[in-house]
């Protein structure tokens, strides 16, 4: 695609103004102290299982560099180092009680910046925003996404931990992007278990998306939901970090195939606008938007809507 040399100045000017407010240039980062590759650094110890080795590759910093900022954290107390217990040559880093104050200070100055951020904006763009640095974040990485996503392997069928997993994927994205809860788990975690009891049906699918054990996306196709002759495609999901690398049009097209193989008329898909992403790859495959209507069904007022595909 050629860009507009107009556009490329434009993105180069937000990313510095971006680069100047976030306290990038000197001065207050996150609120401490610190620089920001050591704000990074306590942030990506706090998440568990992480080695000096792990920092470099995650930061992109040298070793002498991480080094250099681990003996800076350490003196401070906030990081403590200890004999890895799978590897007594490896040491394992965490979190000080002095070290889990500061990071959970940096997760509250880092929040309210942002909701600050968002409530200036007219409603709605805060999900504009949201895609676009998604989008914007992993184009910046030529590469990383699709030759992660060349590692994956379309499966069909039930598999042990199928549920849990899935289950999680949808709890953890809808929590995040819609402030869904409990309820809303427990009505994918019981649709899900009673669905998979329904697997040996001629009309009824699954496929999960795996890289190496991991599961990391899934889609089904229910024949017996609703109306004879339609197809409900249902928990579609793909994990965050391969989002827009193809395997979500990968599990929507496998399943697609398997509604027209087995007849069906046409196939239908429930969701709710918001969801950007989701909607042009739906449409792309031939799904309209037939129906809209405020509903509260997962604990929180949003707008819902169902989708039709009718058979080619």
């Amino acid at each position: 695609m050629t860009t507009n040399p107009l556009l490329v100045e434009e993105l180069r000017g937000v990313s510095r103004a971006m680069v100047r407010s976030l306290g990038f240039m000197g001065g207050d980062f996150a609120g401490t102290d610190l620089p920001p590759s050591a704000v990074h650094a306590l942030i990506e110890i706090e998440r568990g299982h992480a080695t000096a080795r792990d920092l470099g590759q995650r930061l992109r910093l040298e070793k002498s560099s991480v080094s250099r900022m681990l003996a800076k954290l350490v003196a401070s107390g906030d990081v403590v180092v200890s004999a890895a217990e799978t590897d007594g040559r490896l040491r394992q880093l965490s979190l000080s009680e002095a070290g889990q104050r500061r990071v959970a200070a940096i997760h509250a100055f880092a929040r309210a910046q942002v909701t600050g951020a968002m409530g200036r904006l007219a409603p709605g763009q805060d999900r504009t925003v949201l895609e676009g640095m998604r989008l914007y974040a992993a184009a910046l990485e030529p590469g990383s996404s699709q030759e992660a996503a060349a590692g994956i392997d379309i499966r069909t069928g039930y598999e042990s931990g199928l549920i849990a997993r899935i289950t999680q994927m949808h709890a953890l994205f809808y929590t995040r992007e819609s402030g869904f809860g409990q309820r809303f788990e427990s009505v994918v975690a019981r649709g899900l278990a009673d669905f998979c009891e329904r697997l040996q049906h001629p009309g009824n699918a699954i496929w999960s998306a795996h890289q190496g054990d991991r599961c990391v996306g899934s889609v089904a196709i229910d024949g017996q939901d609703l109306a004879p002759g339609i197809a409900h495609l249902r928990w579609f999901i793909v994990d965050d970090g391969l989002r827009g690398a193809g395997v979500g049009r990968r599990l929507l097209e496998a399943a697609l195939a398997f509604a027209d193989a087995q007849g069906f008329e046409e196939t239908q898909l429930w969701t709710f606008s918001g969801l950007t992403a989701a909607r042009r790859l739906y449409e792309t495959h031939g799904f309209r938007c037939v129906e809209e209507w405020t509903g509260d069904q997962w604990g929180k007022t949003v707008q819902e809507q169902r989708f039709v595909r009718r058979r080619p």
